[in-house]
């Protein structure tokens, strides 16, 4: 019993192995068709090349690169992808001849799918019909300038002023000297209030003017404008 057991166990686990595998191969993106075909002969080199998957690719990782029959690249761009399809463009100008396209596609699962196909362009498109080889773009050299050259001045450059402080001059003696006309102006007015105040000093009146008279002494009135009227003796007084 404990064999049977075992041995459809291991049989389950084959199974699901099997059916684990069968689904990661059906996961990768697989190449149907390209446009044009495999090794197919065309009229002139086509716009662009497609390449079929079933199911839709991932930009990331996804790139195409078509050569020439020089081996010059003859894509341009990126990839453009759109739906189950992968566009790869190419150039305006192309020659006759073998045309190589390889190209890597990142599947849904994140694998990378890659692989390679040719066709043959029998004319050119945009050259001469007997070019075989692919173009180079080139960059015009830069012509050279017709305009006036300017030539050297040899004025002498004017030099400019210092930026350091002017030290201011001292004063000279005389600068300092007293100017005559200040003298002479200091003396007159000296000389005027002085005049001023001996006038003044003239107009008050002096200490002993005036009509005034001593009072009574001991020999008896004193005569005088301002003398009383005069008393009879007293007989004190007599001797």
């Amino acid at each position: 019993m404990s064999r049977l057991l075992r041995a459809s166990a291991a049989l389950l686990l084959a199974g699901a192995a099997a059916l684990a595998g069968a689904s990661a191969a059906q996961a990768h993106d697989v190449l149907v068709g390209t446009n044009p075909a495999d090794g197919s002969v065309v009229e002139v080199p086509p716009h662009h090349v497609t390449l079929t998957f079933t199911e839709p690719a991932v930009a990331l990782g996804t790139e195409i690169v078509v050569t020439g029959p020089d081996g010059t690249v003859a894509s341009t761009g990126p990839a453009e992808l759109v739906d189950d399809d992968v566009n790869q463009y190419l150039l305006e100008q192309l020659p006759k001849g073998l045309y190589t396209v390889q190209w890597r596609v990142t599947s849904a699962d994140g694998h990378a799918v890659d692989g390679t196909f040719t066709f043959t362009a029998q004319n050119a498109i945009g050259l001469p019909p007997d070019s075989t080889a692919v173009p180079v773009a080139t960059t015009p050299a830069a012509e050279p300038t017709t305009g006036p050259t300017v030539a050297p001045t040899t004025e002498t450059a004017t030099p400019t002023a210092s930026t350091s402080p002017t030290p201011v001059a001292a004063p000279s003696p005389d600068d300092q000297a007293v100017a005559p006309g200040v003298l002479v102006g200091i003396g007159a007015a000296l000389l005027l209030v002085g005049g001023v105040v001996a006038w003044l000093l003239l107009r008050r009146p002096s200490a002993g003017t005036g009509a005034v008279t001593a009072g009574p002494t001991l020999d008896g009135p004193t005569a005088g404008p301002m003398a009383g009227p005069a008393r009879d003796p007293r007989p004190d007084d007599l001797p």
